[in-house]
């Protein structure tokens, strides 16, 4: 008698949507990696320093436009084009270090206003 040809394998996953994507989301007894900054975060700063960019040059006139094109809200736009007035020791430990924050991305954007001490203490919560 020969041995079966076919082996199955069963792997236990879970998929959920997250931002209308499918997400694989692993076992709960896994322990997660804990570093690493959330993709969304890393996107919305790139998108804020392209439309700061696009702003500063002159290719766009207002964040209306940038609304337009982009056919989302201009209070969007505005809100999130703070990201890329975060001061640079954030940036620094966002994109270089990889340090998550431990506030949202609509707290870190509201964050930009403070001054730039205060930035650093109020996304990773220090002290």
């Amino acid at each position: 008698m020969s041995a079966p040809t076919t082996m199955r394998v069963f792997i236990p996953l879970t998929i959920r949507k997250r931002n209308g994507r499918p997400k694989i989301v692993p076992p709960a007894d896994l322990v997660p990696d804990t570093g690493g900054v959330d993709p969304h975060v890393l996107k919305a700063i790139a998108k804020a320093w392209s439309w700061r960019r696009k702003l500063e040059s002159g290719t766009l006139a207002t964040i209306q436009d940038i609304a337009e094109i982009e056919s989302i809200s201009d209070r969007y736009v505005g809100r999130m084009l703070r990201l890329a007035y975060l001061a640079p020791a954030v940036l620094d430990r966002l994109l270089v270090g990889r340090t998550p924050p431990t506030v949202s991305l609509k707290e870190m954007a509201a964050t930009a206003e403070l001054p730039r001490p205060e930035q650093v203490s109020t996304v990773f919560a220090q002290e």
